[in-house]
């Protein structure tokens, strides 16, 4: 429940799911984030499984959700792909569609679709209230969430829009979501980040990715097919 506050009312739940960033050096994400370091010159980028440097560095930016599924078939599966393959992937099962140097996705519906497919997770594309978030971390899920980058500083002013990257929910204190920001800065707001409930509205665009556990019921997936 979310009462006048606007906290969300759960009990304290935490996922410990293992972290991972959207490039491969997890310290170095301020620098790239803030411009100082070209995500080329990331001394890790072969680990993505990117054939160059350049390749790496256009897909890091791109690559949030792919991080976050990542995240959970390590925590399910034991697994962690390389995260081009799975881009790649997500490429060939319509989840990303690429035109030039332009590439639209993540595309939920087909995502969710590979998810399942591919992982076995179960996986739907869905439209939730924060409070419904809750419930699904609460059930023993995680939640893919698109909201603004800049939730990375939730205290910070508020975007001028809601939506277009994605974050991993692991957990909540009852008055705080505690999510996994593939951007998030070192020390600051990478593995389980605080984020206030009542602040977190202005970030969220009602929208997500719920991925459960292999074996499990994946529930109703939407017809629509929101992007990150």
């Amino acid at each position: 429940m979310v009462d006048q506050e606007g906290a969300v009312r759960q009990a304290r739940v935490v996922h410990e799911v293992p972290y991972r960033a959207q490039w491969e050096s997890a310290e170095l994400v301020r620098d790239i984030v803030d411009g100082r370091l070209d995500a080329a010159r990331d001394p890790r980028w072969g680990q993505s499984g990117a054939a160059t440097p350049e390749e790496y560095a256009w897909w890091s930016w791109r690559l949030c959700g792919v991080a976050c599924l990542r995240m959970a078939l390590e925590h399910w599966w034991g697994v962690t792909p390389a995260a081009m393959v799975l881009a790649r992937e997500c490429l060939a099962a319509g989840a990303y569609v690429r035109d030039g140097d332009s590439l639209r996705g993540l595309v939920h519906v087909p995502f969710a679709d590979y998810a399942r497919r591919r992982w076995g997770l179960a996986a739907r594309a869905t439209e939730s209230t924060p409070a419904q978030v809750a419930d699904e971390l609460a059930a023993g899920r995680l939640v893919m969430l698109s909201v603004h980058p800049s939730i990375r500083e939730p205290h910070g002013p508020e975007p001028v829009r809601r939506g277009g990257h994605l974050v991993l929910a692991v957990g909540t204190t009852g008055t705080a979501l505690l999510i996994h920001n593939p951007s998030g800065f070192p020390g600051e707001s990478q593995a389980f980040a605080r984020v206030p409930w009542r602040s977190f509205g202005p970030f969220y665009a009602g929208r997500g990715i719920v991925l459960g556990p292999p074996g499990a019921d994946d529930g109703q997936v939407l017809s629509g097919s929101p992007t990150g």
